[in-house]
């Protein structure tokens, strides 16, 4: 009887897919199992042993979950993957949309040479083939728009500071000359200099300073001795007086002339950044923050004639989110300027003329917003840029890609799919793999032509099979109507593995409300055995909601945090919750705790001082219990300058007489992000108030001590004698 190969290859393949299948059985049965093993109580010995190793049992199950492109040629990429311990070795034409896989890395190590060699050939032609077509040809090369340091573009004068006040030396004399005199002690000019590309003014800063707040801090338990450590660190908080820059432009040379700002368009600085001269140094530019955020501007000092003026005005009754949302692009010599901006309610793209300061088109616009610019190509005059909230039937706070132009014509959507996305581009931007996932569904990684957003071919599809099978629960995507009835307030709900419908479970929800973002999980998690698997294991189903006055869902939404930070979204979070409850009985929300740190330590208290008909039990940790108490900038931004009444009427601190419920509180006694005074001065009014609570204090620890594992631990014992009514890991 002869020998065929063909038959010998389909028995191994029965073979194959026999073993494959007994493997998925073994892991059901594991899983099952092990949920059987873990029984079904709440708080008990075996459900913190079973939290306890969450984060190795769900280690390594999901396999194609990440692939790491190693890019030649422009658009040619290859990468590595694992499936089940066998590896994979993927090579692809990104243009032509052509993958190949190898699970013999020696076959793959040739192909792969073999193509980088075709490649190289095909590079080195079209670079000659360049060559030859700029042969006679002058490039002009970028123009110097402004030079910082000491030495003018022309090498004829060197700016320094002496006695406070700002001189050039003529290299060419050996001259020095005074180009200031009104430079004191306490209001000194500074480096660095800007040098207009003329050679003919320099710019600088004048800055007054300030006696600056000290924060102290004793370490009690240093590692490397004995006795107590000390040391203080500046730390403005809100309302403390502040240092303040001016701009100065100077005429260099013996004639020398001064010029600077309007004082009525730099009204009480806060921040002075981003200087730079016009090409034909007819105009030193720079941005003006001023103190509350009300205003954002970008000033201009017209050189010859040293008038100002306000080339951009950005202002705001409440806030103008400058650190999160602020951008600017000079283009073309500053010719042009995109700017974004929230002024008609939702966060878009503008194009200025930047001669005349007028908007010459508004590139985007839509009930929806703009996350970031990915690139802006000036040749083609169009911007790839990342959003959310354009698409319609999906979470609004999903990442998609587009591209538009300049005059806001031809917008593309470049991804596709029901989820939150990133992109990487090739080098040579003509090609972008597209990964995409969402809490509940794991990766995808897809290939498509930067041109149209169209699919050149799917790289891999994330496999979490293994996940699954030892009974990992994915969290639920949950939407319910605001306090008004006009917004979807989104949010996920957490459930342990051995979770069954029949029994009712305590309700922890983690809030982080700081207004600067939006802080649900969108995209499917790498890591697991945080916060929602380890405490749902315990006997709890965890959630998280982002509520009014957080950030990415326009202008009206987030600014409802404007002096209203203690609101921290709570009657959206309660509607949200009793709606989960209704369409889970499962969910007992005559139990429900809260925890959370910073900003979210903040909200935590403030859910049992305001709202503690509700939140049974909180869990604050290293909170900014009063903003007075705070770093300047974050809390100004939210709830303005000058210092008013409501600083007073929001705080914990003000309001520890109100507490109702049960609350643990930790902190850092290294913290060097919130004052730890923060929270010292909660316990202290709640002394003095006669309230009981729970306080940890970690020597040696710094800001986040809370997700430590001994302040981790106490947490969930915290939570489960006041939720659960039982002592933790008796039985």
């Amino acid at each position: 009887m002869r020998f065929r190969f063909d038959q010998a290859l389909g028995v191994f393949s029965l073979m194959v897919v026999a073993l494959k299948m007994i493997y998925r059985i073994i892991i059901t049965y594991l899983g099952f199992v092990f949920t059987c093993v873990s029984g079904f109580g709440q708080g008990t010995k075996s459900d913190y042993e079973r939290s306890a190793k969450i984060r190795e049992l769900f280690s390594g199950k999901v396999y194609k979950e990440t692939i790491n492109p190693q890019w030649f040629g422009g658009h040619h990429f290859w990468y590595e993957t694992k499936v089940r311990g066998v590896r994979e070795y993927v090579l692809v034409n990104g243009q032509k949309g052509k993958r190949r896989a190898f699970s013999d890395k020696e076959k793959f190590d040739t192909a792969l040479n073999h193509r980088k060699s075709r490649v190289a050939k095909v590079v080195k032609k079209q670079l000659e083939k360049k060559r030859d077509s700029l042969n006679g040809v002058s490039v002009k090369s970028k123009s110097n728009v402004s030079k910082s340091g000491p030495v003018s573009p022309d090498g004829r004068w060197r700016a320094f500071i002496r006695d406070n006040n700002l001189f050039v030396h003529d290299i060419i004399d050996g001259a020095d000359i005074q180009l200031s005199k009104d430079g004191v002690k306490e209001h000194v000019y500074q480096q660095p200099f800007f040098w207009s590309p003329d050679s003919k003014y320099v710019a600088l800063m004048k800055r007054r300073e300030v006696k600056t707040r000290e924060v102290h801090y004793v370490d009690s338990a240093p590692d490397d001795q004995l006795q107590p450590k000390h040391f203080k660190r500046s730390y403005s908080k809100p309302g403390d007086p502040m240092p303040t820059q001016t701009v100065h432009v100077f005429l260099a040379g013996w004639n020398t002339r001064q010029f600077t700002t309007d004082p009525l368009l730099v009204k009480d600085p806060f921040s002075t950044r981003r200087p730079v001269w016009r090409p034909d140094s007819s105009g030193f530019m720079f941005e003006h923050i001023e103190r509350g955020f009300g205003v954002h501007r970008v000033i201009e000092i017209q050189i010859p004639s040293g008038k100002t003026r306000a080339l951009i005005d950005e202002n705001a009754k409440t806030f103008v989110n400058v650190f999160q949302k602020g951008y600017r692009k000079d283009l073309n010599g500053i010719e042009e300027i995109i700017w974004r901006s929230e002024r008609d309610g939702w966060n878009h793209l503008y194009l200025y003329d930047g001669r005349s300061g007028k908007v010459k088109s508004q590139i985007t616009k839509g009930e929806w917003v703009v996350r970031e610019i990915v690139e802006i190509n000036q040749e083609k005059r169009q911007i790839i840029f990342k959003a959310s909230g354009r698409e319609t039937g999906i979470d609004p706070y999903y990442h998609h890609y587009y591209r538009v132009n300049f005059d806001g014509t031809e917008l593309l959507k470049l991804t596709d799919g029901d989820g939150t996305h990133s992109v990487v581009f090739s080098p040579d931007k003509t090609v972008f793999i597209d990964t995409w996932s969402r809490v509940d569904l794991p990766p995808r990684h897809i290939l498509r032509n930067t041109e149209d957003g169209s699919l050149l071919c799917e790289l891999e599809r994330a496999d979490a099979a293994d996940l699954f099978a030892l009974g990992f629960n994915a969290p639920e995507r949950f939407v319910a109507k605001d306090r008004d009835e006009r917004f979807d307030i989104h949010g996920i709900i957490c459930r342990p593995i051995n979770f069954d419908p029949n029994k009712t479970y305590p309700v922890v929800e983690v809030i982080y409300a700081g207004p600067h973002g939006s802080f649900v999980p969108k995209s499917w998690r790498s890591r697991y055995g945080m916060w929602r698997e380890e405490l749902a294991e315990l006997g709890f189903i965890t959630v998280q909601i982002d509520g009014k006055g957080t950030s990415n869902r326009g202008r009206e939404f987030q600014h409802f945090a404007y002096k209203n930070i203690n609101d921290a979204g709570f009657p959206d979070r309660k509607k949200w919750l009793r709606e989960a409850a209704k369409n889970y009985p499962y969910m007992d929300i005559s139990r429900v705790g809260i925890y959370g740190g910073s900003a979210g330590g903040q909200n935590a208290m403030a859910a049992l001082l305001w709202h503690g008909d509700f939140y049974k039990a909180a869990a604050a940790d290293c909170g900014c219990h009063d903003n007075r108490m705070d770093k300047m900038w974050w809390n100004e931004q939210w709830m303005d300058y000058p210092i008013g009444p409501h600083y007073d009427e929001q705080s914990n601190v003000t309001n520890a007489h109100r507490l109702e419920g049960k609350l643990l509180l930790t902190v850092g006694e290294l913290d060097t992000n919130v004052d730890p005074s923060s929270t010292y001065q909660v316990v202290d009014a709640l002394i003095k108030a006669d309230k009981d609570f729970e306080f940890l204090m970690v020597p040696g620890a710094g800001h986040g001590v809370g997700e430590s594992k001994y302040a981790a631990r106490r947490r969930m014992d915290f939570f489960v004698r006041h939720l659960l009514g039982v002592e933790p890991r008796v039985k």
